[in-house]
């Protein structure tokens, strides 16, 4: 097969989410002083912080709740594991964090080196991503990796969210892509490979973790340098 579109996904698979996000939560934990409303373990505060989060973008993903109730949930349940019923410091909470979390600019080894080998050959790379349109575009600007990805569609903009094949659909329209020439790059089994199954589009998954899953995807590779061996 002869590819000529990239559809790359951003978090956790250019852009390291967990990375980025202790950083950042780390900075939340200190500058709102959590300690002193008894959250004594930032290990523990990050742990649960990415396991709310981690749920939470499921039941947004499958249109279980709405992105209101995702922010303001994801640091409400996390107070409530240490029992803090403070919805004022939850709210304080998820503002900082969303102002601080997309400037920082950890991605994954060699991305940078990746993408412009992708380039080099001729491919056209886009995005898709059921990341807040604002939020993605500044992780791209501060991260350095804006200039690779002329397009990119957010479920924000498509009205959509992967693995529906609408979003994929409105990637391919909005690019100008053709179905039979484009593949889809991502981590996740359930929103990347197969959303892409769903769109009849073939797929990379980009296993950083080792993820064991029955699910078969067109490529597996489990660091982004292995892209240079398929495209």
């Amino acid at each position: 097969m002869t590819y000529k579109y990239l559809f790359f996904d951003l978090d956790h698979t250019l852009w390291d989410f967990e990375a980025n996000a202790r950083l950042t939560l780390e900075e939340v934990y200190h500058e709102l002083k959590l300690s002193s409303h008894g959250i004594d373990d930032f290990t523990r505060f990050y742990e649960r912080y990415i396991y709310h989060n981690t749920r939470l973008w499921d039941r947004y993903r499958k249109g279980f709740i709405k992105r209101a109730e995702l922010r303001k949930k994801r640091m409400w349940n996390t107070l409530l594991d240490f029992k803090i019923g403070n919805e004022k410091l939850a709210e304080e909470m998820d503002t900082f964090f969303l102002d601080k979390l997309p400037t920082r600019k950890l991605l994954f080894p060699d991305t940078l080196e990746v993408l412009e080998y992708l380039r080099g050959k001729g491919y056209a790379m886009h995005l898709i991503t059921n990341g807040f349109e604002s939020v993605q575009h500044t992780k791209l600007h501060y991260s350095g990796i804006k200039e690779f990805f002329p397009c990119v569609i957010t479920s924000e903009a498509s009205n959509s969210l992967k693995p529906h094949k609408e979003i994929f659909d409105f990637a391919l329209q909005k690019t100008g892509a053709s179905l039979k020439e484009s593949i889809m790059l991502g981590d996740d089994i359930e929103a990347d490979i197969k959303g892409a199954q769903n769109a009849g589009m073939d797929q990379v998954f980009v296993n950083h973790i080792g993820a064991v899953t029955p699910v078969k995807p067109t490529f597996t590779v489990n660091s982004l340098k292995e892209l240079e061996h398929i495209f």
